[in-house]
């Protein structure tokens, strides 16, 4: 059988009523036809109160920062690009030094990880999301970054505007299948309780609504924002419960991916380094909308001067040589569980 949450697959002890599975330490119940149902998991509070064991591979976190940072180059296969591993190493720069997030509360999955626990497959990606807001509670400010490859696939629930799901592409998509914007938003978005605040930032083709938060916010002129409703047509619950999710992402649903460098060790995506390098370069604390404004101003240079980057701190300028536009971004978009005013409330992290 295949355990429920991260799809490993082993064997059922003949007369066994329960299962746990020694990757996650999710336990199933093998009920007497055979089929399973989830019992409990280790990103979950069980019964009774009391923090869940972590996983092997993971950090245990103190304190009230956590991020996850995903960066596929998909290296060696005909997907490949050549800026995510660098996005993530210049966002894990700016959450610490910026941010202050410590080291040990930032979890990176990359395809260049040795660690098998900390490559970027569907499995693994899951199981991370979950260490993301496990046991999250009050106070708690909560990152995931993802850089690589998105896609959309046929909607198989109705619950999208275009019939179409947004997806995220781990390293093994091609075997092991895509992350849908579904089981993305019940991993990351639907577990954040009061007081709890994440910011998904994806740089990656057709992201614009990943996270399927129901308010989507477009900047018109002279920066009026505007919210459109973007809740599911089924009537399914696609929200929080209390807390906060903002999701920044690199463009719109059709989109399409580009990425016009070969070489990889000096490359950074352009979303990623626009973002960057409005949050580095501020003096002062930025609100959402001079932050999405600053950004848009950013990608524009960068798509007339792939060289352009100035904004960058002296400790990372010197080793990045192109920024790429590898998601096609052409402006910032930001989608959000609560509709808020972004002119007035300070961006932090």
């Amino acid at each position: 059988m295949e355990c429920g949450h991260c799809g490993t697959r082993f064997a059922v002890p003949r007369g066994a009523r329960t299962v746990e599975c020694a990757r996650c330490r999710g336990v199933t119940r093998v009920d007497r036809h055979g089929a399973v149902g989830f019992v409990r998991n280790m990103f979950s509070n069980i019964a009774g109160g009391g923090r869940t064991k972590p996983h092997p591979g993971y950090p245990r976190v103190q304190g009230n920062k956590r991020a996850l940072l995903v960066g596929i180059n998909y290296t060696g296969t005909a997907s490949q690009l050549n800026g995510p591993i660098n996005d993530v190493k210049c966002m894990s720069f700016l959450l610490s030094i910026k941010y202050a997030f410590p080291s040990d509360s930032i979890l990176i999955l990359t395809d260049e990880q040795v660690d098998p626990y900390r490559r970027p497959t569907r499995s693994n990606i899951l199981v991370a999301m979950r260490w993301l807001v496990q046991d999250c509670s009050s106070g708690d400010s909560l990152v995931f970054h993802f850089s690589g490859h998105g896609n959309q696939v046929e909607d198989d629930d109705g619950d999208e505007l275009d019939g179409q799901d947004e997806t995220i592409c781990p390293l093994d998509w091609e075997q092991n299948g895509q992350i849908r914007d579904d089981e993305i938003n019940e991993t990351i978005v639907r577990p954040l309780v009061h007081g709890v605040r994440l910011h998904a930032i994806i740089d990656a083709c057709r992201s614009g609504t990943v996270l399927d938060l129901p308010n989507l916010c477009q900047i018109k002129r002279y920066g009026k924002p505007q919210w459109t409703d973007h809740s599911p047509l089924n009537g399914a619950s696609k929200n929080t419960s209390g807390g906060h999710a903002i999701l920044i992402s690199g463009c719109a649903e059709n989109d399409n991916s580009q990425d016009g460098s070969d070489d990889e060790t000096m490359v950074i995506g352009a979303l990623t380094y626009s973002l960057f390098a409005a949050a580095w370069s501020a003096h002062r604390p930025l609100t959402y909308g001079q932050l999405l404004s600053k950004t848009k101003a950013i990608i524009a240079d960068c798509n007339k001067d792939s060289q352009s980057h100035c904004n960058l701190p002296a400790a990372i300028a010197p080793h990045v040589r192109e920024v790429v536009n590898f998601s096609g971004v052409q402006e910032p978009q930001l989608s959000s569980s609560d509709k808020f005013d972004i002119n007035r409330t300070t961006f932090m992290l």
